[in-house]
């Protein structure tokens, strides 16, 4: 692929342009900067009981604007995955350095989840394994090896309907120690008598009596649980799929024009939108389960915005215009350093919690940090959905700051 340019405009400063190396693909980095913006949005609203329903996961099944943002998180890991192994072996990096990098690369990622984990008191007793960033650890290390050993699309979309398959049958016909077989004696996906709630219990029991350590985030259960990542191994690797369509476009010589990439794109997500809709009449949609109806509707999603994105900024080039620039730069230096971006943000609510003040709250409790600044500046007259949210964007705009800093100096973080 050709080196090209892509002239971006930050706000308040002159346009710069930015050489872009023939593996990167702009919308890609948009659309994970995007996506991390949402995360950290929809984790830390001002009020929980105030929340707008699009902007909170949904109770059990069904599926809101805030259960799609994870997914597609990990949907563009598995494009980065690919992406990246293009560009390493063009440069002449052998498969066991590649195997090596994804090790140490996923090692890193658990290390930083774990020590955040542990952060401020560093309570070993109670430390939670499972969790967002060991979640992408796992499943960017399943995947990236998985890739490494094969990187055709027909290959990839198989194992990933093998997981999608087995998880269902696991979780619909499998007895649960205890309780029975699902739809006969305990409800299809019963929150807490499923069978991969009863494995993480098992399993965080067997780590209390051996290593001494392991908490559920929910007590009963964990929704980044063992089982329920083998479905989201799933979700990785339709967005390697997608890389390799992306690459076709972008190959030299190309294998499709950008127009039938898009196309592509967006016909393959409307096609993984049905599909999930179909399977939910079977096996409903559940983001804490990851259900593999939720797989494909999730992944569908994500298709449609990656190729929305494609269209505006690799196809349109939208984001050398001025306006399009200004839109498109924010995401740019969110999705730069993506994983920073969520690190910084749960030490800034972390450390929020620790400040203590003496201002009580409507409970007659005395406020922390994060209540103090979100009763008198946010609330003052009163908790509202609209108060809520606008703390939240706030935040945003909070843990953008050290991006931006890193972004300034040419500094990218690759845990």
């Amino acid at each position: 692929m050709a080196e090209r340019s892509s002239t971006l405009v930050a706000p308040g400063a002159a346009a710069t342009t930015v050489k872009a190396p023939s593996s990167r693909v702009l919308s890609v980095d948009v659309l994970r900067g995007i996506t991390i913006a949402f995360m950290i949005l929809v984790n830390d609203p001002g009020d929980w009981s105030h929340v707008y329903t699009q902007l909170e996961h949904a109770a059990w099944n069904g599926c809101t604007l805030t259960d799609l943002v994870f997914p597609t998180f990990l949907f563009v890991v598995g494009i980065s995955i690919i992406l990246s192994l293009y560009t390493r072996l063009q440069r002449g990096a052998s498969r066991r350095e590649l195997a090596i990098h994804t090790v140490r690369r996923a090692a890193t990622i658990f290390f930083v989840a774990m020590l955040i984990n542990l952060i401020p008191y560093f309570r070993f007793t109670h430390l939670r394994i499972y969790g967002v960033l060991t979640r992408i650890a796992v499943c960017y290390l399943i995947a990236g090896l998985i890739c490494l050993v094969t990187q055709r699309a027909r290959a990839l979309l198989a194992i990933t309907a093998a997981l999608l398959v087995s998880y269902w049958l696991l979780m619909r016909f499998v007895p649960v120690p205890g309780f029975g077989v699902p739809t006969h004696e305990i409800p299809l996906l019963d929150p807490d008598r499923n069978f991969a709630a009863w494995m993480d219990r098992g399993i965080n029991d067997f780590l209390q009596r051996t290593i001494h350590t392991g908490r559920l985030y929910e007590g009963t259960r964990d929704p980044e649980g063992l089982l329920s990542t083998i479905p989201a191994i799933g979700t990785t690797l339709l967005g390697a799929v997608a890389g390799l369509w992306l690459r076709k476009a972008d190959g030299k010589p190309p294998l499709m024009t950008r127009a039938q990439c898009a196309m592509g794109l967006l016909l393959s997500g409307l096609l993984g939108m049905a599909s999930g809709l179909l399977w939910n009449l079977w096996f409903p949609l559940n983001k804490n389960l990851w259900t593999s109806s939720y797989v494909l509707f999730a992944a569908g999603c994500a298709l449609v915005g990656l190729a929305t994105c494609y269209w505006l900024i690799d196809i349109r080039r939208f984001h050398e215009t001025k306006v399009g620039g200004w839109l498109t730069w924010p995401w740019l230096v969110f999705g730069s350093n993506a994983i920073v971006a969520y690190s910084v943000a749960a030490l800034f609510v972390k450390t929020l919690f620790l400040i203590h003040t003496s201002s009580l709250g409507p409970t007659g409790k005395p406020l922390n940090g994060w209540g103090w600044i979100y009763w008198h500046i946010f609330a003052s007259n009163g908790s509202t959905n609209m108060t809520s949210a606008a703390f939240a964007f706030a935040f945003v705009l909070v843990c953008f700051i050290p991006n931006w800093i890193l972004w300034r100096k040419r500094i990218f973080v690759k845990l």
